[in-house]
Parts: structure tokens; sequence; C-alpha cells
């Protein structure tokens, strides 16, 4: 993957250009590395639900708030291929699979390498995220043969300490590293409209495309202000931004999937076709993303066609992007 080391500045000056010309960009550069017809299809499932130990403020499954997220325990191995089997059926190619937890627990880990085992015996791709990981469980994930994992920077590193105070940006780095030492494909990405200034926005692109390695797999997620948590009446950033956002995240990472997350469920047709044209060519289908609501998938689906689009298939997916 091409690797360039991006200054502040010029950052800055994309996030700058007229939006029509930004657009314009954005979608040359996405043409040039992927069939802008096409959108890869992926379902999340929440696999252990609440109680969680860190503090994220937009998390509802947060042990530090009062949400409506009931706590569940892992889910059996029988549930989760029957979901994964689900998902393959309507059309999905990659299952990512959730945990709430800081770490995974000694515990449990070796009934998640079995899942991912399970997953691609159906022949989909796997990502998982639970946490922070340490080499050998980074080592584990990929002998059970995982394609992804999933670790956000969330924000920029000076705006992190305002949303998170129990986990520090380093510890997400090193998790990161981890997960590229073992030789697996990293998704990482951040939210956007937490409160966070458009330089903040700028450094979350800086440095998430100035990795060692440029992630592979970047989720955009646009904040859904869930009651309870800190960041319930955060104030919706404008689309305009949000989808500039997108734009500049595929100029910086043209070889990247550049994946349209949480908080779709409440977008128009309009800001979703705007993102697709700004270079988003991933998106989670499915009622549910982990515990909040997610458009459903015959919206997904009439909205592609309509556009002239239509979901990858899974033997013309590139795991290594």
């Amino acid at each position: 993957m091409t690797k360039k080391n991006w200054e502040l500045n010029q950052v800055a000056e994309l996030f700058n250009l007229p939006f029509l010309e930004l657009l314009y960009q954005a979608q040359k550069s996405h043409r040039e590395n992927f069939d802008n017809t096409q959108m890869q299809l992926s379902t999340l499932l929440s696999i252990k639900t609440g109680t969680c130990p860190e503090d994220c403020s937009y998390c509802p499954q947060s042990g530090h708030y009062k949400t409506e997220v009931e706590k569940e325990k892992l889910l059996d191995l029988e549930s989760v291929i029957a979901k994964a089997t689900q998902a393959k059926a309507t059309g999905a190619t990659r299952f990512c699979m959730g945990a709430a937890w800081r770490n995974p627990p000694k515990k449990d880990f070796p009934k998640v390498l079995e899942m991912i085992k399970a997953v691609k015996k159906l022949g989909m791709e796997a990502c998982v995220t639970l946490g922070m990981l340490d080499e050998e469980q980074a080592q584990a994930l990929k002998e059970a043969g995982l394609d992804y994992y999933n670790h956000n920077l969330d924000t920029s590193p000076e705006y992190y300490s305002e949303v998170i105070t129990t986990r520090t940006y380093d510890d997400r780095l090193d998790t990161l590293e981890h997960v590229r030492n073992a030789g697996m494909n990293t998704c990482c990405g951040g939210i956007i409209g937490m409160g966070e200034t458009r330089d903040d926005r700028l450094e979350l692109l800086r440095q998430l495309a100035n990795l060692p390695s440029v992630p592979e797999s970047v989720p955009i997620n646009r904040l859904i202000p869930i009651p309870g948590t800190p960041l319930a009446e955060t104030q919706r950033i404008d689309p305009f931004e949000f989808v500039r956002t997108i734009a500049v995240a595929r100029i910086m990472m043209p070889q990247s999937m550049i994946r349209l997350s949480a908080g779709r469920e409440d977008m128009t047709e309009e800001m979703h076709a705007l993102c697709y044209m700004a270079g988003a060519n991933s998106i989670f289908v499915g009622d549910t993303l982990l515990t909040a609501k997610n458009p459903a998938k015959t919206q997904d689906m009439t909205l592609l066609t309509k556009l002239g689009m239509a979901p990858q298939a899974l033997e013309n997916s590139d795991v290594t992007c």
C-alpha cells in the first residue's frame, strides 16, 4: 500500500478545498483504486454486551453509565455460526464480532478463536474487536485465521482525554503494533462529531495515514448521541463537514476500504449518496450495529439500486486491499 508522510498543513489544504472540487478529487482517487459501482457489505455482531470497564463517553456499553443496554454474557458458538450464516445469505462478505472488554479474558479468549475459525469455514472474511491485545493474543488471532482486527484511534491525541480516561492513546497504538507484527490487517478509524474541532479531525486523519502501515480498513463513524452517556446532548455534526471527512480520508488513504459505519440510521439518501461519491465503499448491513440502530438492509439495497451500485461479491473481495 502506498505510504506518504502527511503534514498537518497538507491535510488542511484538502479539507479547505471547495466542496465540489474536494468531491471530484476524492471520486478520482476512488475510481483509480476501486470499482465505484460496488459496495462491500459487512455485518457486525455483539458477542459480549455491556459492563465494559472503559469510560468511553460515546459508548452505551460502558459500565460507568446508566443506559438501556442490558448486560449479556458471551454468546455460544452455535449462535454465532447461525448469525454468520444468516449474514452471508443476505450478501455480507465480512463478519465482524465485538466484545465489550478492556482486553480478552483468558477463560473466554479460546472461545473467540473458535468463533473466528467457524466464520472462516463459511468462506467469509473475519474481523473482531476485543479491546487491547498483547503480542501473544495477536499471534493467536492470526493463527485462528483472523483477517482484520478493529481498534480505532477515535479522535486526535489532543482531544482524546476529553472522551476517554481509562485507556491512553499509546495503549491503542501498542495494540495496533501487535496486530501489524502478527501479520493481520488493521481496521482503524475514528468517530466524528464528538464535540471535537476541525483541527482534531485533521489530526485524526493524519495520525491514521501516518501509521507505520496505512490501515487496510478505515471506519468513519458519525456519533450517535446515546441517552445516559456523557455525549448524549452533543449537537449533530454538519452533514457537509462529515462528507468532507470521508473525502479527505479517501484521498489520504486511497487504497484503504473507507467504511461508512455508525450513525447512518438517520442519514438521508442524499447524504448517503454524497458519502459514497466521496469514496466510502463499505457499509454495515443489518438492523443493529452492536447495540445501536442501523438502516434496514432493504433500505440500503434500494438506495444502491437507485445509484446503479451493487454489493461486492466475496470472490472479488481483496482481503489485503
